[in-house]
């Protein structure tokens, strides 16, 4: 039996609120990792970052290899300031035609008050519940989303910092800043750079994956939106709203089972994102590219959640097209029960199937939607 704590309501954007950083590591797996640390004095800009470095712990504080293992401490987004992107291509394609309307008439504008104060309500206890059950809570710095700004390229504002799940990918002790694809989210890295070089100063390492043009050749400025259907066609074909123009790729289309990594093509990662994080990665991890019969594909969360151990929820509405693959290597796979989420929820950029997108505290603990009796039911018969 899993032991649940459950917590009322929760932040309904896009799929997650949070990064996990673990310092336990996949026993199961086998992994071990040996930190060394190569100094050229001639190199070092100064003294004084030298001795910082001379003082890292032992022990790096970022660790985390899997989504289930121990967790000690958490970034959880905030939705203060929240902006309704500009209803851009790319917004378009990953937003159900019903709520096309309120971006088209409030892009670029602070999303309605009373849910954005709702919102930080919640997620403030949110941080509550987990500072009880002992994990440390940190949080991004505060950004004004509603700045606009221009490249070369394009002109856009922001959006928020209630996702770092979606830009923060965690493998080992390396933190990597995600490119992104929506162009309202280029500059979302700055409210978390306050953490993330502290982090760095303690010993994890540190990367920013390539940073995209964002130019029109990123995107298919044709992409067919009318029907269900038709987005089903294309996704079965592998097209999707971005190209192959240069990489891109949010966090939350990856998920981790220790040396094994699986991720999904989507609306927001394309293949060669995909080839750049394997390339980066090396030998030491396996990643594996796996699709699903689902017509929008963006973040991997609220459709395949690996909570354990061979042990994934997997989502009875999409079916992963490889799920053999899953019981033939001795995989227990869990179809959660439909949402119970009302019709009339304001879901603006996210499904229903944010329910089966718990976290786990460790192996036997997890943190569900109150609301949600059927899918904690799922849990308590594990």
């Amino acid at each position: 039996m899993l032991n649940i704590r459950i917590f009322k309501g929760g932040c309904r954007g896009r799929v997650s609120v949070l990064m996990q950083s673990f310092r336990c590591m996949s026993r199961e797996r086998g992994f071990h990792t040996q930190k060394t640390i190569l100094l050229n004095n001639s190199e070092l800009p100064s003294k004084k970052f030298a001795e910082n470095l001379a003082e890292l712990p032992e022990e790096c504080p970022v660790s985390s290899y899997n989504e289930w293992d121990t967790l000690e401490e958490v970034i959880v987004g905030r939705a203060e300031g929240a902006i309704v992107p500009f209803f851009s291509v790319e917004v378009r394609a990953n937003t159900h035609h019903r709520n096309w309307p309120f971006f088209e008439k409030y892009g670029g504008q602070p999303f309605p008050r009373e849910h954005t104060e709702k919102a930080v309500e919640e997620i403030e206890e949110f941080c509550n519940v987990l500072k009880h059950e002992g994990v440390t809570v940190r949080r991004p710095e505060l950004v004004d989303f509603s700045q606009t700004y221009k490249t070369p390229d394009f002109e856009s504002r922001g959006m928020y910092s209630a996702m770092p799940r979606d830009i923060l990918l965690v493998i080992g002790n390396e933190i990597i800043e995600s490119p992104m694809a929506w162009r309202s989210r280029f500059f979302e890295y700055r409210a978390y750079r306050p953490l993330i070089k502290e982090y760095f100063r303690k010993g994890a390492k540190w990367t920013t994956a390539p940073k995209p043009q964002m130019s029109d050749d990123l995107y298919d400025l044709e992409y067919p939106m009318r029907s269900v259907e038709e987005r089903h066609e294309l996704a079965h074909q592998g097209k999707f709203v971005t190209t192959e123009f240069e990489p891109c790729f949010d966090a939350a289309d990856f998920i981790r089972a220790g040396k094994d990594i699986f991720v999904q093509r989507s609306q927001v990662t394309n293949y060669m994102g995909i080839e750049w994080l394997s390339r980066h990665l090396g030998n030491q991890y396996n990643v594996h590219t796996i699709s699903f019969k689902d017509p929008n594909p963006m973040h991997i969360d609220a459709t395949f959640n690996i909570i354990g151990p061979g042990l994934v929820l997997s989502n009875p509405d999409r079916p992963c097209h490889q799920i053999d693959m899953f019981h033939k290597a001795g995989w227990k796979v869990v179809h959660p029960p439909t949402p119970l989420i009302p019709d009339d929820h304001p879901l603006w950029m996210s499904s229903k199937w944010l329910s089966m997108n718990v976290l786990m505290l460790d192996p036997k603990r997890v943190i569900c939607d109150k609301n949600e009796t059927t899918t904690i039911k799922v849990f308590i018969c594990q």
